[in-house]
């Protein structure tokens, strides 16, 4: 049972399943570093075209494919989650997520397979997308339910953390293999280093997440037979308001996680005639810092409340948006970084209370499946195409500053959410009653 004198402390346990957690949330992120920068490279391979920006919106799209399986993904590996647990889960979406970015990295090319070449990328982005699905929902659930409660916002918001750093980690690889080798060379056969580079680190994470327990909650729930028999309609019948507030809250999570990751460093680049180098730098600055920030700010949703940390961050970026872009689109490194940096700690200050957040609104029966589904469906439909739309406003409107008005919108609606639809759960600023607090409640 949980009282309130429980102790503070993070068991060598939780930290184990930290690292777990964290190894498969790596290969997710470090993919998404890895194909936005070497997106000229894959555009040169896969799609011939006389258009370069025609390649360069087609290498977007099949990136926009994966993610319209990721809600299928959260579908299937969410309530699967709930029905044999945490752990058998990881193992399973780790394989899958690193097998198939390998794969990417071993695809033969347009030139000599011709259209099969970005048909096959279009399949391995598919069953990519698919895995990852299954990712963040299982490991925010093992992780919540392994963390002490009113240490659950610090933990579980090191996931964001390992998000930014991987992503950071996958881009730099491609920009020293770009430095080291050349364009010439990377267009060769370069570009194909730090997809293979996925299989070492998801057969470690697959060997580490197979020594982990299962959470206390979910083999809880085994002993007493009380494992959801079906999970998803278990969670529509049962948090389908909280779901759909979730929608909400995560609108800017997508629209922010994206734009600072995918988007921005090829419109410093693309757009604003940054150079490649100085795009990099502004954009592993900014996120460096956000990364290290997000842990914090997670410890600070345990002390001031989850509320107050999203009220602040959505609010955030709809003032501070647009003066961002228009920093960045003054041609000053320095005002780029400040911009970027600004924009990144808003992102911090949300995320940090976001997966607990999520992870509070459900009881552990159904929890996984009830986080996967809204948060895929959201971060399909608004954050893999981030890219696509905010260079598809650029070139309709002819503005730089087009994109931060959609950012601004987006952030608005979650704004409204957090003000109006998202109740108080963190521990420390609830009186926690078993009518309150499903988690109370234990069958007998």
């Amino acid at each position: 049972m949980h009282s309130h004198a429980e102790t503070e402390k993070i068991s060598p346990q939780a930290r184990k399943v930290l690292v777990a957690a964290g190894v498969g949330h790596f290969i997710e992120w470090y993919d998404v570093g890895v194909y936005g920068l070497l997106a000229t490279f894959l555009a040169a391979n896969f799609f011939v075209s006389d258009n370069p920006t025609a390649a360069l919106l087609a290498t977007f799209a099949v990136s926009a494919i994966g993610f319209v399986l990721r809600p299928l993904g959260g579908l299937f590996f969410g309530p699967l989650g709930d029905r044999i647990g945490r752990q058998r889960t990881l193992a399973i979406v780790v394989l899958l997520t690193s097998g198939s970015t390998f794969a990417m990295g071993v695809l033969p090319t347009y030139d000599s397979v011709g259209v099969l070449a970005p048909v096959l990328l279009v399949l391995a982005r598919m069953v990519q997308g698919f895995g990852a699905g299954g990712e963040t929902s299982n490991a925010v659930a093992l992780l919540f339910e392994h963390s002490p409660r009113t240490r659950r916002g610090f933990m579980t918001s090191w996931m964001d953390g390992i998000g930014f750093i991987a992503s950071v980690v996958g881009s730099a690889l491609a920009l020293a293999l770009i430095t080291l080798l050349g364009n010439g060379v990377m267009t060769d056969w370069g570009w194909r280093i730090p997809f293979l580079l996925a299989l070492p680190l998801g057969l470690v994470g697959l060997y580490i997440r197979l020594q982990l327990e299962d959470s206390p909650e979910f083999r809880e729930l085994e002993a007493a037979g009380a494992v959801a028999e079906s999970p998803t309609k278990e969670a529509f019948r049962t948090g389908s308001k909280a779901m759909l507030v979730l929608c909400g809250v995560l609108l800017l999570k997508a629209i922010g996680h994206w734009a600072l990751v995918s988007f921005l460093p090829s419109f410093l680049s693309g757009d604003l005639g940054f150079s490649s180098s100085q795009s990099f730098t502004t954009t592993t600055i900014a996120i460096g810092v956000t990364a290290i920030a997000v842990p914090f700010m997670g410890a600070l949703s345990d002390r001031v409340g989850r509320k107050p940390m999203l009220i602040a961050g959505s609010a955030g970026f709809v003032v501070l948006s647009w003066p961002a872009f228009y920093l960045m689109s003054r041609g000053s490194l320095a005002l780029a970084i400040t911009a970027m940096l600004l924009l990144g700690l808003l992102i911090a200050v949300f995320d940090g209370a976001l997966s607990a957040t999520m992870a509070e609104q459900f009881p552990a029966r159904i929890r996984s499946g009830a986080m996967a589904i809204p948060y895929n469906l959201v971060v399909s439909a608004f954050g893999g195409t981030v890219p696509y739309v905010a260079t598809w406003l650029v070139a309709t409107t002819g503005s730089q500053l087009a994109p931060a008005f959609y950012v601004m919108l987006l952030s608005a609606v979650t704004l409204a959410f957090a003000i109006t639809a998202i109740r108080e759960t963190a521990p420390r600023r609830t009186p926690v009653t078993p009518d309150q607090d499903p988690e109370l409640i234990r069958q007998p």
